[in-house]
């Protein structure tokens, strides 16, 4: 039985009192028995809890009396066993790294598509203006391994700190289309959607919400695969169910992290550099 609430969240605001807030809400979750990662940056907060449905809504409640965070939304999926080892706040210069510091979201954000006309969109192969429509993933080339809309276009970017460059490079091939910039949850697509603008590609959209609100509200249509999360579930599917019984060696936040770092190093012994 799942039973295990996790929850997806960001907001780009302004927010200069990073170390005050991080003991207020490391006290709610360690009250509320939670686990999982809170970035807190100068640009604003992004947030992947999963603990006790009832404790964690809680702690959501309480965090929307903050007037800077009361619109905040957040996805949700449910699994059976704890994905996270254990609580942290990290303060961070930026919730996801560009170093690009003129891109501020909280000023003002690009155009978006939800994910119901991205969806009649890709059904008929143009946008309402009869534009075609380009996916662009702005994910980390692992990640877009795993899965990825049908076609996307895919740099093979390492971090994030290399779209940039990328856009740069590949800017004239997405003149006189409908470019749909899209991640995990939002806030990498967000980001890049603004950077697009501001570098003259005025035809880019961002997919409110990312892969995983797509999923809730349309399912798995035109796309290929899984969706990477950073937690022991390791990916998503389509109807938000885990990949697989938590095994990959890449999440490092899984609870059972240790033992099967230890069962995968002692099957590779052998292929493993002296």
């Amino acid at each position: 039985m799942n039973h295990i609430l996790n929850i997806a969240a960001y907001k780009f605001v302004d927010i200069l009192d990073r170390e005050d807030l991080r003991d207020v809400l490391t006290e709610r979750a360690e009250q509320a028995q939670l686990r999982g990662t809170i970035l807190l940056s100068p640009e604003g907060i992004n947030m992947f809890l999963a603990g006790e449905p009832e404790p964690l809504h809680g702690f959501l409640a309480a965090l929307k009396t903050d007037a800077r965070f009361a619109d905040m939304t957040w996805k949700e999926s449910w699994c059976e066993k704890q994905p996270f080892r254990r609580f942290l706040v990290k303060l961070k210069n930026e919730i996801i790294r560009m170093n690009h510091p003129a891109i501020q979201p909280a000023a003002g954000r690009a155009p978006g598509v939800v994910p119901a006309d991205l969806k009649r969109w890709l059904d008929q192969g143009h946008d309402d203006n009869g534009k075609p429509v380009v996916m662009l993933d702005t994910r980390n080339a692992f990640e877009v391994d795993y899965g990825t809309f049908t076609g996307a276009i895919d740099w093979r970017i390492t971090k994030f700190t290399e779209f940039p460059e990328a856009v740069e490079q590949h800017r004239a091939e997405l003149q006189d289309k409908t470019v749909v910039s899209f991640c995990t949850g939002g806030i990498r697509c967000e980001k890049g959607a603004i950077l697009m603008r501001e570098m003259g590609l005025d035809n880019v959209l961002q997919l409110e919400g990312g892969i995983l609100q797509y999923f809730e509200d349309v399912g798995g249509a035109h796309y290929t695969g899984d969706c990477f999360v950073f937690d022991g579930r390791e990916a998503l599917s389509p109807d938000l169910q885990p990949k697989s019984a938590y095994d990959s060696a890449r999440v490092y936040e899984d609870p059972d992290w240790d033992e099967k770092k230890a069962r995968w190093e002692a099957a590779n012994k052998d292929n493993t550099p002296a």
